[in-house]
């Protein structure tokens, strides 16, 4: 009896025993960025919409019953509220006493074959606070407080504007982009107003948050996107 018994503790230690190893935070952190620069690479926003670069922050943005989350796609009519944006640090180089900009850009209008209104300014929001928390996935209820107060600090430098695709246009791109002032300054930024939604005041076809942000000293550090689709295709 006494074999049968070490062998039976042996194979219960050896399933019962936990993981000697565990992935360190910033390794995952830094997973992560690459998994966002990626995606945006698949979705041609790298390098249509902005030059490529790696995500230090992560950004979420949630409307009542829908989410972004890198490329799902989101019925229109579940789009016309602003919704809740929060800016988590996705690595360690993220400035907690910054703040930063967030921006609503249709590279496909009125379409993707077709895009010769592109770019179409969405939303400019300033004065984003970086999230005090630093779960790489937060509790819904610390999500909820935390978007609540960032909505009441953010400010529109251009109003939310719903996307709306047109009948029979296909599956437009809906980017979120974070960007940050080059020179790392905490001061209040006095950002350029677009003087048209429409190639975001730049005359020029394909001009778009890229050229806007270059003239106001902003780097792109994160970004997030969703596809909407006219009902009728």
């Amino acid at each position: 009896m006494l074999v049968p018994l070490i062998a039976f503790l042996q194979l219960w230690g050896t399933a019962t025993a936990l993981p000697t190893e565990q992935k360190p935070l910033k390794d995952l952190k830094s997973s992560n960025a690459l998994k966002v620069q990626a995606k945006l690479k698949k979705a041609e926003i790298i390098p249509t919409v902005i030059d490529d670069f790696l995500p230090s922050v992560s950004l979420s943005v949630s409307w009542k019953k829908d989410s972004a989350s890198l490329g799902n796609t989101i019925k229109p009519k579940r789009l016309q509220k602003q919704p809740s944006i929060t800016i988590h640090n996705e690595t360690n180089h993220a400035a907690s006493n910054m703040t930063y900009i967030v921006t609503l850009t249709d590279p496909d209008a009125p379409s993707r074959d077709n895009p010769e209104w592109s770019e179409m300014c969405h939303w400019i929001a300033a004065n984003v606070s970086l999230s005090a928390k630093t779960y790489l996935i937060l509790p819904i209820d610390d999500l909820v407080t935390e978007q609540e107060e960032v909505n009441r600090t953010q400010d529109n430098v251009i109003e939310y504007k719903p996307p709306g695709p047109p009948p029979k246009t296909g599956k437009h791109r809906y980017v979120f982009l974070v960007f940050a002032p080059q020179n790392g300054t905490t001061d209040p930024l006095n950002l350029s107003k677009p003087k048209d939604r429409q190639h975001w005041g730049t005359g020029i076809e394909g001009g778009g948050v890229r050229e806007w942000a270059e003239s106001n000293g902003l780097n792109v550090v994160g970004a997030n996107f969703i596809y909407s689709q006219h009902k009728k295709q």
